[in-house]
Formats: C-alpha cells, structure tokens, sequence
C-alpha cells in the first residue's frame, strides 16, 4: 500500500519511537525536521491533559519530548500519518467527508482515552491510540478514490466489507502493536457488551457517544434494549457525552487544529 512522499517524516518518526533504544535527541530532530508536527507536540505538552494544575509552560520541542513520553508521541505521529493522507483531496465531496470522518476521530480518540479511566478501566494511552487509528482505513480509501473516478461510488454498498480488508493491510504496514489492531479489526459488526470491558468495547462505547458520527457506510449492529436503555441513560456516560473534561477539550483542540 503507497504513502504520500508528505508523510515521510512522520512515518521516520513513528518507526524511530517504535525502536525501544531510541534517544530523545534523535525524537527532537526529527520533530524539527516537520514544523506542523512540532508545534502540535509542544502544544499537546501544555494542554490540560499533560500539564494539570499549575506545570510549567513547556517552549521547546525537547522538553515536549519528556514530557509527553515516546508512547504518545508515536500517537501523535500516527495521526499525523493519517492527516497527511488525505491533505490532498481535491473531490469536494471525499474532502468533506474526510474532515468528517477527522472529527470524528478526534473525538473518539478523546472519549476513549477517558472511557478508559472510568468505565472500562483499560490503559488509558492505549485507548488513545487506538482511537486515533480506528478509522484509518476510511482516510486510505478517500485518498484513493480521489484519484479514481467513480471508486466510491462502486464501493458504497459494500464499504463495510471493502474497509475491513484495508484496514487489516494498513495496520500491519503501520506496525501498530497487536492488542490494538485486534480490537480495531474487530469493530465492524461488533456490539458492546454489559458491563463493558477491555479495548474493542472502550472504541464501540466512544463511537456511539461521538457528537460528530462516522460519514462513511458503517456494519450493520443489532442494539439490544439493556444497552440502549444504558448508552441513553448511565450517569457517567452522559457526563463524558454532554460535560467533556478540560483534558478532553484541549486533547480535540490539538488534534483538530
């Protein structure tokens, strides 16, 4: 599967925070080779999720590096890599659903990272992660089918099936770890389970409570009455779906600007 030669950087930098002897002066260099990408890791750094209370203001890539860590990091190059996808669409149409389909991943991403800590008690970093590469292979198809006329189209009634397929090639070309590519190729079709638990629920949980929803044809699920009855009802998902945390807003505000 081809990449855009825009992504190079971010693709470089992904495998070097892949490598568990990489050094941050090495992470540092290569941020800088990619002005966009810097300024997102700096501000990241100083969002409310990574500098609570009263921590300094970071002003540097170097101290973004020690303080965001090479696991988030390697997120925000991830989404950097999908970002870059789809920078060039020129259909109107694919464009605006590729936007769709980032906001909606920002916002699952952030809604995961939370449902993490206070639903299904998963890793937390983990869960972000995951949800930013849930949709991956919906950003590799629009940038496909904007250089095929009509390749949409022809796929619509079986976008589903034609997704699975791609996203299960683009998570081994990305070398995402195994426990998250097994809970993202196990999402189409899938249906929360009661009570809730692990990866693949805390990505179904953040979907079905994203205010910005999937534009691309999704598995038809079958929503029992309990779990309608506790998606609409349950306290604490209805505090994360209408009173988004200060860490959640800063997370969405980083990654959608």
């Amino acid at each position: 599967m081809a990449f855009p030669t825009s992504i190079n950087t971010a693709l470089l930098l992904q495998k070097e925070l892949a490598n568990p002897d990489c050094h941050s002066s090495d992470i540092s260099r290569l941020l800088l080779c990619e002005p966009t990408l810097s300024a997102r890791a700096v501000a990241l750094a100083n969002s409310a999720l990574f500098a609570p209370g009263q921590a300094p203001a970071i002003t540097s890539v170097r101290a973004a590096v020690e303080r965001l860590g090479h696991r988030n990091l390697y997120a925000l190059a991830t989404a950097a890599v999908i970002r870059q996808l789809n920078a060039g669409i020129r259909d109107e149409a694919l464009r605006a659903r590729a936007t769709q389909l980032w906001a909606h991943t920002v916002h699952v991403a952030a809604l995961a990272h939370a449902l993490a800590g206070a639903v299904t008690h998963t890793d937390a970093d983990t869960a972000l992660f995951a949800g930013i590469v849930h949709e991956v292979a919906g950003f590799y198809m629009l940038a496909q089918a904007d250089k095929t006329p009509g390749l949409y189209a022809q796929l619509e009634t079986q976008m589903a099936s034609t997704l699975e397929v791609i996203g299960r090639a683009l998570m081994r070309q990305l070398n995402v770890p195994l426990p998250v590519a097994d809970a993202v190729n196990a999402l189409p079709g899938s249906t929360i389970m009661l009570p809730p638990e692990g990866l693949r629920d805390t990505l179904l949980l953040a979907k079905a409570l994203a205010p910005v929803p999937s534009p691309l044809p999704q598995a038809s699920v079958t929503v029992s009455a309990p779990l309608q009855a506790y998606l609409e009802h349950d306290p604490v998902l209805q505090v994360l779906r209408t009173q988004p945390s200060a860490e959640a807003k800063g997370l969405i505000e980083v990654l959608l600007s």
